[in-house]
């Protein structure tokens, strides 16, 4: 997979994020700390299964579980950048 192709998928996710970011502050919350620990623990999983034993997974998909760990904490990054402190927060 090229890494023209990922960097979109990182985009398309980023803005399924900040839109629902702008829906539901709460929910968005909610699915982006689920979504990206998920994500993270898969990543870690898949790094140690192939320090163990390498196999022949792509490397693009390690770049693929990377981009999918960072778009929701850069969308919420983004959000409170521009919109501050979630009302739930408060």
């Amino acid at each position: 997979m090229r890494k023209l192709v990922i960097a979109e998928i990182g985009l398309a996710q980023m803005a399924v994020y900040i839109l629902l970011w702008l829906w539901d502050e709460y929910t968005a919350s909610l699915f982006s700390l689920i979504f990206g620990a998920i994500f993270l623990f898969l990543l870690l999983i898949s790094i140690i299964v192939e320090f163990i034993e390498p196999s022949k997974v792509p490397r693009w998909y390690f770049g693929f579980m990377a981009v999918c760990v960072a778009a929701p904490i850069l969308a919420a990054l983004i959000y409170i950048g521009i919109n501050g402190r979630p009302e739930w927060l408060s």
